[in-house]
């Protein structure tokens, strides 16, 4: 199954997305979500297909949790603090 898809940018967290179908919009999207995602912020627009690769999680899935739920909120990659404390550690532009 193909479907076309509108992807946003929460304007509170820029590591968040929103990704829904284009021709249902933000209509199935729950209020409550809504409030914590703040002013969507629109990214693009893409056809997504079962097999393709995106950054962060498969379009299969992806599609499935918009036919399902009517979209995908995917949220920011958990911090690491090993790394950033080895980071802070050793960056030479840190102020």
């Amino acid at each position: 199954m193909k479907i076309i898809c509108d992807i946003y940018c929460s304007t509170r967290d820029s590591d968040m997305y929103l990704y829904v179908k284009k021709e249902e919009g933000l209509s199935r999207v729950p209020e409550q979500l809504q409030e914590k995602f703040g002013k969507p912020r629109h990214v693009m627009t893409m056809l997504l297909q079962p097999g393709k690769k995106l950054a962060r999680v498969e379009a299969a899935k992806v599609i499935d949790q918009l036919q399902e739920k009517g979209f995908y909120l995917q949220l920011p990659p958990p911090k690491d603090t090993a790394m950033l404390d080895i980071h802070l550690r050793n960056s030479k532009f840190n102020i």
